[in-house]
C-alpha cells in the first residue's frame, strides 16, 4: 500500500484537538435526556407494537411519563412491573388503554430494583449477543467479498419490491445493500410499524422491514457463498431506537452521523449528540459498522475549497464514536468524489484526499461516495467519472464503495443502472487491485502539496471550532456553509434535564460489556 509519510505529530495534534471540541460537548450529554433515548430503553427490553390508534408502544409509555421524564422512563416501567407483575408488552399495553396510570406506583426498594435491571439487561444483551454471534457464524462460513465493498441502494417505497431490487445486484456482485428511507421519516418523532408500501423515495425503516430484508439477503448469501450486509438509517429524531431494531434484526451497517441531521434537517443540535451518544453505545455492543455522512458538506460547499472540513468532521465523529465505545472497525468515516470534472489535475487532488484519509484513518472502514454534485445527465461522460471514482476506491484501499450510477441526475437507478455499475466496479477493482504496490508518491510533487495544504487547514479549522465550542461553530456555519442554532431546529422539545433520581439501566449494562465504566462516566 503506498505510504505518504504523513506527519505522525500533526495527525495527533488533530486527534487531540478534535478529542477537546467532543468532550465539550460532554457536560450537555450528560445533564440531560430525550423522548427518544427513552423510548430506546423500552425498545431493549423488548417493547413493541401499536395502540388502537397506530401509536407505537414506546411513544405511548414514554408520553405517559412524559411530566416526570427526568427521572428516566426505567424508574417508573420497573415500579409498575414490580407491582402489577406484568410484562413489558402487557404494561404498554394497559397503559395504551388506559387501565393503570404508570406514574403511581410506589418506589420499590433499592435491592429489589437493582434485581430487577439485572435480569431485564441480562435479557436484552443476550438477545444481542445471539444475533452477534450469527452473524460472525455466518461471516464464517459465508465469507464477504475483499474491500472496497460494492455498496449499492435500493428505494422503491415497497418492502416487498425492494427484496426483488436488492437480490438482483446482490446476485451479480454487491457486497452491501442499503435500504433508503422513505423522505422525511428522519423527521418522525416515532417510528412506523409493521411491514410498509406506501413510501415516497425510499421505504420506512421498521422493525418488520429490517426482518424482511434481513432475510431475502441470507437467501442470497446461501446462493452466493457470500454474506451480504445490510445497511439502513439511524439518523433523525429516532436515532437510538432505529439502532436497536438494527440490533435485534443483525443489521450490520447504520448511517449514524453526529452532525447530519442537525445541518441538512434542521433538527436540534442539542438533542441529536444526545441521542447519537446512547444510540453509538449500541452500535458498538450490537457490533454494527456506523457510516457518517461528510459527503454532503461537499454538496453545499465547494469540494476543493472546503475539503479540511471533511477531514474536520471525520475526525469529531471518530472522537464521538471512540467515546462511546465504538472502535476504528465500526467507523466507516466518510467522505466523497465530489470535486468539478473541469478543473485541472481534478484527479490528483481527489487521490491526495483519498490517500490521506486512508493513513490517517489505517483501520476504519472509510466510506467513499460517487460524484453526484456535478453529473449533468451526460451518461456516458457520468459513467466515466464513476470510472475514476473507482480507481481512487481501489487504488487507496477504501472499505466502502458506494457506487455511482450513470443515470445520477435523470432519475431513480433502475435494475440495469446497477448491473452497469456493478461492471465498472467489478472490471476496475479486478484489473487494478494492485495499483497502489506499484507506484510511489513523489514527496514534492501535486499529491503531496494537496495533502500538506488540507492537513494545515485542517488544524487551523479545528483550532477555531475548539476556541468557539462546537455547537457554537455549528451555529456560526462553519460546517457545510449551513448554519443552525442550539436554540432552534426539530425536537428540543423533546429533551429534558435529568433529576437526581434518573437512572438508565443500560448505560451501566453497555458500558460494563465494552469495558469503559471510567471513561463514560463524564459522559452519561
Amino acid at each position: 500500500m503506498i505510504r505518504l509519510g504523513l506527519d505522525q505529530e500533526q495527525i495527533a495534534r488533530l486527534r487531540k484537538l478534535a478529542k477537546e471540541i467532543v468532550h465539550g460537548v460532554a457536560p450537555i450529554i450528560k445533564r440531560n435526556t430525550t423522548v427518544s433515548v427513552e423510548r430506546a430503553i423500552v425498545r431493549l427490553m423488548g417493547l413493541d407494537g401499536i395502540d388502537n390508534d397506530g401509536v407505537p408502544l414506546p411513544n405511548v409509555v414514554v408520553e405517559a411519563v412524559r411530566p416526570r421524564l427526568g427521572d428516566g422512563v426505567a424508574r417508573h416501567v420497573a415500579a409498575a412491573m414490580l407491582s402489577t407483575g406484568m410484562d413489558i408488552n402487557q404494561l404498554g399495553t394497559a397503559v395504551a388503554n388506559r387501565e393503570v396510570d404508570i406514574l403511581s406506583f410506589p418506589e420499590p426498594p433499592e435491592d429489589e430494583l437493582e434485581d430487577f435491571w439485572t435480569e431485564q439487561t441480562s435479557f436484552t444483551m443476550e438477545r444481542i449477543a445471539e444475533r452477534v454471534k450469527e452473524r460472525n457464524e455466518y461471516m464464517k462460513e459465508y465469507p464477504p467479498g475483499p474491500q472496497p465493498w460494492k455498496y449499492v441502494i435500493v428505494a422503491t417505497g415497497n418492502i416487498y419490491e425492494d427484496v426483488t431490487q436488492a437480490r438482483a445486484p446482490a446476485l451479480k456482485g454487491a457486497d452491501i445493500i442499503a435500504v433508503i428511507r422513505s423522505t422525511g421519516q428522519s423527521l418522525l418523532d416515532f417510528v412506523p410499524y409493521g411491514a410498509t408500501t406506501e413510501g415516497f423515495g425510499g421505504t420506512y425503516a421498521t422493525q418488520e422491514n429490517f426482518r424482511i430484508m434481513r432475510r431475502a439477503l441470507d437467501e442470497v448469501m446461501k446462493e452466493t457463498g457470500r454474506y451480504i450486509r445490510l445497511v439502513n438509517y439511524a439518523s433523525g429524531l429516532c436515532m437510538p431506537e432505529i439502532v436497536v431494531m438494527g440490533a435485534f434484526e443483525r443489521l450490520d451497517m447504520m448511517l449514524n452521523d453526529s452532525m447530519y441531521g442537525i445541518l441538512f434537517r434542521d433538527i436540534n443540535p442539542v438533542r441529536t449528540f444526545i441521542d447519537q451518544f446512547f444510540s453509538r453505545m449500541i452500535d458498538a455492543v450490537a457490533d454494527i459498522i456506523i457510516n457518517t455522512g461528510e459527503d454532503n458538506y461537499l454538496t453545499t460547499s465547494d469540494a476543493v475549497e472546503a475539503a479540511h472540513t471533511v477531514l474536520a468532521s471525520d475526525l469529531i465523529n471518530e472522537a464521538f464514536g471512540l467515546a462511546a465505545g465504538l472502535k476504528p472497525q465500526h467507523l466507516g468515516l466518510g467522505h466523497a468524489f465530489e470535486m468539478n470534472p473541469d478543473i485541472e489535475d481534478g484527479f490528483l487532488m481527489e487521490l491526495a484526499q483519498a490517500l490521506m484519509l486512508r493513513e490517517i484513518f489505517p483501520d476504519h472502514p472509510l466510506k467513499y461516495m460517487p460524484p453526484t454534485k456535478h453529473m449533468t445527465g451526460n451518461v456516458f461522460k457520468g459513467y466515466i467519472m464513476n470510472a475514476l471514482f473507482n480507481l481512487v476506491g481501489v487504488w487507496s484501499h477504501q472499505g466502502i464503495q458506494l457506487l455511482g450510477m450513470l443515470t445520477e441526475a435523470l432519475h431513480t437507478p433502475y435494475l440495469h443502472d446497477r448491473f452497469l455499475a456493478l461492471q465498472n466496479a467489478g472490471y476496475v477493482f479486478n484489473n487494478a487491485r494492485h495499483i497502489s504496490d506499484a507506484f510511489l508518491v513523489n514527496p514534492d510533487g501535486p499529491i503531496m502539496d494537496r495533502v500538506r495544504t488540507v492537513m494545515d487547514d485542517t488544524e487551523e479549522f479545528l483550532k477555531k471550532v475548539n476556541d468557539s465550542g462546537l455547537l457554537d461553530a455549528i451555529s456560526n456555519g462553519w460546517f457545510a456553509d449551513i448554519s443552525r442554532s442550539p436554540e432552534g431546529g426539530k425536537g428540543l422539545d423533546g429533551v429534558s434535564e435529568k433529576s437526581p433520581a434518573y437512572i438508565n439501566p443500560y448505560i451501566r449494562s453497555f458500558a460494563a460489556y465494552l469495558g469503559r465504566e471510567e471513561e463514560l462516566e463524564k459522559w452519561m
